[in-house]
């Protein structure tokens, strides 16, 4: 014969159950809600690849280029510069316009352009050899550029970029190193009281360079002009940091060491293949300017 629960049992029985109920009921809203709520790193990702317009990408002008006079050397490295940064100006407007204009609107808008500034352009850079040496032709057959989708783009472009069409990309130029002026980032340190830091032309002190060597040359003359950028923007954003040899030891002195090691792999690539230039070191000191 069973015996009935004690009184006291039955209502921590009801009171346990009604708990247990409780909570299964906060688990399914729970997991429902959890179920309803797309993970914001998948949307983003989606969003991020729906919206990708592709990469532009160049023929590489840099190889095709004959050995270079030493005269011609700054005009030269200055034009193959520009070519990048008509390329990351194209590359930025394609990112800008996405969606706008019709099927024909990248090539009519951005290519076309594109193409007409870069005939111009390596022009420019034949005419400069041409000077003392024989004018190289056929470059104009390396101005037209093409649209690749999303993902061979960058790998194209990043391929661009490291054979040497002009070196980095996104670059704002090598015109400071070749003689042409302040860089974007010292302009910026002298606006805000800063300084600016300056370093000696590399480009115009170079001998005349084979064509095997060209494109090395060419990359690391842009990181030269890459590297006084960097320091340049460190310099704004140190301003009032350390004491009075903050400059010299967290900015000048490594900025030397770069660009040191930055100008001996500039001589190792010519003397592959000529005379290694000399006493470019002396080149890798640079200066505060107020």
């Amino acid at each position: 014969m069973s015996r009935a629960l004690p009184k006291y049992n039955k209502r921590r029985v009801v009171i346990l159950g009604g708990a247990a109920a409780v909570a299964l009921s906060g688990a399914i809203i729970a997991g429902t809600a959890l179920a309803g709520t797309p993970s914001k790193g998948n949307g983003t990702d989606a969003r991020t690849l729906a919206a990708s317009p592709g990469t532009i990408t160049c023929p590489d002008v840099a190889s095709k280029l004959p050995a270079i006079p030493a005269s011609a050397q700054a005009e030269v490295t200055r034009n193959l510069t520009l070519l990048q940064t008509q390329i990351d100006e194209a590359n930025k407007r394609l990112q800008s316009t996405v969606g706008q204009g019709g099927p024909n609107f990248v090539n009519n808008a951005i290519l076309g352009p594109l193409k007409d500034k870069r005939v111009a352009t390596v022009n420019r850079i034949a005419t400069a050899i041409g000077r003392t040496a024989a004018k190289p032709t056929g470059l104009d057959a390396l101005a037209a550029c093409t649209l690749n989708g999303a993902g061979a783009g960058a790998a194209n472009n990043g391929n661009a970029a490291g054979n040497g069409n002009a070196g980095n990309a996104g670059n704002a130029g090598n015109a400071g190193n070749a003689g042409a002026g302040n860089n974007a980032g010292g302009n910026a340190g002298a606006a805000t009281g800063a300084g600016t830091i300056t370093c000696p032309d590399v480009a115009s002190k170079l001998p005349a360079i084979p064509a095997s060597a060209q494109a090395e040359v060419t990359r690391n003359l842009t990181l030269l002009q890459t590297q006084i950028d960097e320091a340049n923007k460190r310099l704004v954003s140190t301003v009032g940091q350390g004491g009075p040899n903050f400059v010299n030891n967290a900015i000048l002195g490594p900025l030397a060491d770069k660009r040191k090691s930055t100008i001996d792999r500039i001589a190792i690539a010519i003397g592959r293949t000529s005379t290694k230039p000399t006493g470019l070191d002396s080149l890798a000191a640079c200066t505060l300017t107020k």
